[in-house]
């Protein structure tokens, strides 16, 4: 059953809106956000007002998206989402991981947006800008209360998380596969060891994300994983992906679908910046693949990684992300294009 969000850090006090953090950030810095609680993994969260939880956009294959946290303490530094936190006069580096907007009113604001007479039950696409099962939903349970809302609403909904927390909500998730349809997009980028621990410090053990996407499948949940992005030259070479999709496959996972490495912006300078730290000799590759400002790699690589993993998952016996089509046939487009579902270069974002 849906229950409650807990009670807010500062339950008497008033919450400043994403443009006012904006304008406060401006003026004086991180330092400025005096009412960000500082917790024990050290990040500051800060509790905004929404004045929308539901958010229009263009140029993906669906229509809605529900973030309930702005930045994220995964930490991930592909991350796509870190260019956006610009938004907010954040730093697209360690300010992504350390500086949480936490939406404390999304849930009433969505339950409103819900009752509208004119809300037509499209599907709704979250977490596609920061990840709703990082470790504060254990504190807000914001994402929670917003699959009950969406689950008394009747709206189908498409879920991408790299969080194992995700098993806690299984009752609201079989409430929604009853009243609408859910699919859960879980992110298992590579199963490789050493590049968890490299691309993704934040975020819990590969296996137990799979162990999560079987919990899900037994319970009869539509569930399954998302290579993306393959990290060229970490990640990208057949043994590697071989792995992934084996243990993919061993989890009982329904679909896989797959997508490469995408820079941008703040994203693009963070990550090259990470590595020439950590990987200092693929700097020069990574000048030629993304050359001149490029946010993809070259096509021929993309063709070649992506041929890769259709025969491996073939192999495995796996469809692709919803269906068993090729996923050469429409770029892989399920109702959630990749783990963060903003690959696409006509995407707009914009949140209230």
């Amino acid at each position: 059953m849906a229950d409650s969000p807990q009670p807010t850090l500062f339950p008497l006090a008033w919450h400043p809106t994403t443009r006012q953090i904006a304008e406060r950030v401006k003026a004086g810095g991180v330092a400025a956000l005096t009412e960000a609680a500082r917790r024990a993994d050290e990040a500051r969260y800060q509790e905004v007002t929404c004045r929308s939880a539901l958010n229009r956009v263009e140029g993906m294959p669906f229509r809605w998206t529900l973030n309930p946290y702005r930045g994220c303490t995964h930490g991930c530094h592909y991350c796509f989402a870190r260019r956006y936190h610009t938004q907010f006069e954040l730093g697209a580096g360690d300010e992504f991981a350390s500086v949480i907007l936490v939406k404390s009113n999304l849930v009433a604001v969505l339950r409103r947006e819900l009752d509208r007479r004119s809300w037509q039950r499209e599907l709704v696409a979250v977490g596609t800008a920061t990840d709703p099962y990082q470790p504060i939903e254990g504190r807000y349970r914001l994402t929670r209360g917003a699959l009950g809302a969406l689950a008394a609403a009747r709206t189908p909904v498409g879920l991408v998380t790299k969080g194992p927390m995700v098993v806690r909500d299984i009752d609201l998730l079989q409430e929604l596969a009853r009243r609408a349809s859910v699919t859960v997009y879980v992110s298992v980028p590579s199963v490789d060891e050493d590049a968890w621990r490299r691309l993704e410090p934040g975020t819990a053990h590969p296996l137990q994300r799979l162990r999560a996407v079987r919990t899900l499948v037994d319970a009869g949940i539509r569930a399954g994983v998302l290579m993306a992005p393959i990290v060229p030259g970490i990640t990208s070479d057949r043994a590697r992906l071989a792995e992934t999709v084996e243990a993919i496959a061993d989890h009982g996972a329904r679909f896989v679908g797959a997508n490469l490495l995408y820079l941008k912006g703040g994203t693009r300078t963070h990550f090259l910046e990470f590595l020439a730290r950590e990987y200092p000799g693929l700097s020069g590759t990574y000048a030629e693949l993304f050359a001149e400002g490029a946010a993809y790699v070259p096509d021929g690589l993309r063709q070649q990684v992506r041929a890769t993993v259709d025969d491996l998952r073939r192999r495995a016996g796996l469809s692709t992300r919803d269906g068993d089509h090729d996923a050469n046939e429409d770029r892989g487009a399920g109702p959630i294009e990749t783990e963060a579902a903003a690959r696409q270069p006509a995407f707009r974002w914009r949140e209230e």
